[in-house]
């Protein structure tokens, strides 16, 4: 297909009633401008405004799971609304904490995750079939914090000598209770909030005074933590910790939440393994695909992930993740991801790729995403930008807010031809 066929496409009457209400969108009290992207292949329309920001309602309390480098719900959710229906399957080969796999159930949908990091099922999977407060209650009240094979001293520098025995010990029952088959959707639950709870900076935590819970520093930097806020780890209650945490969780979870959860679940589908080879899932099944892949270089999540895989006995360095340090090396994989996406999307179905300007700005990703996209097949319509603080209106096509990392959603939105 040449790129002016490309271009013809993306105009047909199928599309622009999305490109309409982008243009039109001024639900924050921003109008959006349009502007464009250009490649060497196509030149796209893109629309930058608020599509969603902090002034919306808040999300569901399930969501709130820190993890590295996610996304708010209000994007799947942006994507969902306008793209699919009720009983749709919607997919993330990269899900991560599992924003859109909850975001899509809450809707309705029927959530598809992939992704080759063990921690990103066992941080979604109980939630789409979580147990009753009282259940996590009863539970916690018959587990013993007594019994410990192991007490890693090295730890002592995030927890007070009894917090990390009653952590050890808790680590201990998970294993035995999901090596042995017994584990069960409440011990999936307890498991999941604990990991939650592993580092922070407040008493809401295990640990003392550490960087945020969605990500854990090494030993020496928490050293130095400790020491130049002359702190010393507080004791702690594990239990009622993973209770409180608990509550605030299910506080939205009401009968008819629960029942399109159950719905969601029964129907749901996750995946451990790299996702540019997903034979599990059918050719022509999937409405939507919203995802954010891993961004180049910027991201280590084995590092970032170190204490919790401990916790739950995964092995980091064994967790293949994709670390692309060039856009060309980037492009390759995310490339042979976009083959599978055709594959398994139905015809008309559509792609929300998430991107992040990143090294400064310095390199756009919607453009580098483009050509892997048109490779594998696919029909690229516009690109999304959403910029929440969307203060500089003449500079707003390199939406330069000036700080480091990801400013902005920067999204690519792709269609599989009829």
């Amino acid at each position: 297909m040449t790129a002016k066929q490309l271009t013809l496409s993306i105009e047909s009457p199928a599309s622009d009633w999305l490109k309409r209400e982008l243009a039109d969108f001024n639900a924050f009290g921003q109008n959006t401008i349009v502007t464009s992207t250009e490649t060497e292949q196509i030149r796209l329309e893109t629309y930058v405004n608020e599509f969603w920001t902090a002034k919306q309602r808040a999300a569901n309390a399930l969501h709130e799971i820190s993890y590295r480098a996610c996304f708010k719900p209000q994007l799947p959710r942006f994507f969902i609304e306008r793209l699919t229906l009720p009983g749709d399957a919607v997919y993330d080969p990269f899900a991560g904490r599992g924003t859109t796999l909850i975001e899509s159930a809450l809707l309705g949908r029927v959530p598809i995750g992939c992704d080759i990091n063990p921690l990103s099922s066992i941080l979604t999977l109980p939630r789409l079939n979580p147990p009753t407060t009282e259940q996590v209650a009863d539970r916690l009240s018959h587990i013993e914090l007594e019994d410990i094979d192991e007490y890693p001293e090295e730890l002592l520098v995030f927890y007070h000598p009894e917090t990390l025995k009653q952590i050890c010990a808790l680590k201990k029952y998970l294993i035995k209770k999901e090596k042995n088959g017994e584990s069960d959707q409440v011990d999936q639950w307890i498991r999941l909030v604990a990991l939650s709870r592993l580092t922070g900076h407040s008493s809401g935590f295990f640990s003392v005074y550490t960087l945020p819970p969605n990500q854990a520093v090494s030993v020496d930097s928490q050293k130095k933590i400790n020491e130049k806020r002359n702190q010393e780890p507080p004791l702690r209650d594990v239990k009622n910790i993973i209770l409180k945490k608990t509550r605030t969780l299910l506080k939205d979870c009401d009968d008819q939440i629960r029942k399109l959860l159950r719905y969601a679940s029964n129907q749901a589908c996750f995946l451990t393994q790299p996702s540019d080879s997903i034979p599990q899932i059918a050719s022509n099944s999937v409405s939507l695909v919203v995802t954010s892949p891993p961004f180049l270089d910027i991201v280590n999540y084995a590092q970032d992930n170190w204490l919790r895989c401990w916790f739950c006995g995964i092995d980091p360095a064994a967790v293949p993740i994709t670390m692309a340090r060039k856009v060309e090396q980037w492009q390759c994989e995310m490339t042979k991801v976009f083959l599978e996406l055709e594959r398994v999307l139905k015809p008309g179905g559509h792609i929300a790729f998430e991107v992040g300007e990143v090294r400064h700005g310095k390199v756009k990703l919607e453009e580098a995403v483009i050509p892997c996209g048109i490779e594998a097949g696919l029909t690229p319509l516009l690109v999304l930008i959403n910029d929440q603080k969307f203060t500089k209106t003449a500079n707003v096509w390199g939406v330069d807010n000036t700080t480091k990392g990801t400013n902005t959603n920067r999204v690519v939105v792709f269609k599989k031809s009829n």
